[in-house]
């Protein structure tokens, strides 16, 4: 008996960057063009989705709530992905950033496994490092910073039973390293206040990134102390980065050799070519 498997389409989880189309690597922008359908995050640029041809059917799978408050729940996104394998197509999961930083794209992984799909993963540029690095802020520094840590913004650092090491981590930033807070903006005063408690000097200097290389770019800086104020008096939203370690100040002595011009927002606009996208 054939295996009927054989038969199937396949699944490329692919990360499609923080959001500048040319920001994409080769191989993602291959199979985008390839594909017969791309299941998409809210959070993917629409000037990607808008370069598609129009045989590529585009379904927009984000977990926000829709006109009628229902989200596209994981077990849906499975399911899409399976059911369109199944019938032989090519299939594109579109991720924001990188599939398997915060992305989900490991269990997504697992289910297609056991559904006898095959799939590859297509790493993509994560917001973890497009924002810091368009922004100014180098993540390592041979004068500032030897390690770099990732975290998620979405646990609440007061919770007994947070995943996260807050004094660990207070201590890997005390010691000169660089911390990365992904989607972080609402809990920004929480982990700026664990941090500090577990040790973490004030002064510490920080930053926080929002809409890393599209035009809406912006970048508030300060403080571990000031900086929860400085984001809420100017309005920072989500999608954001924030970083936090020596490094930060990197990017005012870059800033400070741009001077001349106008303040400015980000370094982007420091520069002669402006925003990422055109």
């Amino acid at each position: 008996m054939s295996d009927p498997s054989a038969r199937y389409g396949t699944v490329a989880l692919v990360g499609a960057g923080p959001g500048d189309p040319d920001l994409l690597t080769v191989k993602a922008y291959r199979l985008l063009r390839e594909a017969d359908a791309v299941l998409t995050d809210a959070l993917v640029s629409e000037a990607i989705l808008d370069d598609l041809p129009d045989s590529v059917e585009i379904v927009d799978v984000g977990k926000r709530p829709g006109p009628d408050r229902e989200r596209t729940t994981q077990a849906d996104i499975n399911r899409g992905m399976v059911r369109r394998a199944k019938r032989g197509q090519q299939v594109v999961r579109l991720k924001c950033g990188d599939p398997t930083i915060f992305g989900r794209g490991g269990e997504e992984a697992q289910y297609l496994a056991s559904e006898g799909i095959e799939f590859e993963t297509v790493p993509g540029i994560s917001s973890a490092m497009a924002a810091p690095e368009v922004s100014g802020v180098p993540l390592t520094h041979r004068e500032h910073a030897s390690s770099l840590t990732v975290i998620t913004g979405h646990e609440n650092p007061s919770k007994n039973e947070s995943a996260l090491d807050w004094d660990a981590l207070a201590r890997t930033v005390d010691s000169g390293g660089t911390l990365v807070v992904l989607m972080g903006v609402h809990r920004l005063p929480d982990y700026a206040a664990a941090l500090t408690e577990g040790g973490v000097a004030p002064e510490t200097p920080a930053a926080m990134i929002e809409r890393a290389t599209h035009n809406e770019e912006y970048t508030a800086t300060g403080t571990l102390e000031t900086l929860p104020e400085e984001a809420k008096r100017v309005g920072v939203s989500p999608p954001a980065a924030t970083v936090i370690g020596d490094v930060v100040a990197v990017r005012e002595e870059v800033l400070d050799s741009l001077r001349g011009s106008p303040p400015v927002g980000s370094l982007a606009e420091a520069m002669p070519d402006g925003g990422a996208e055109e």
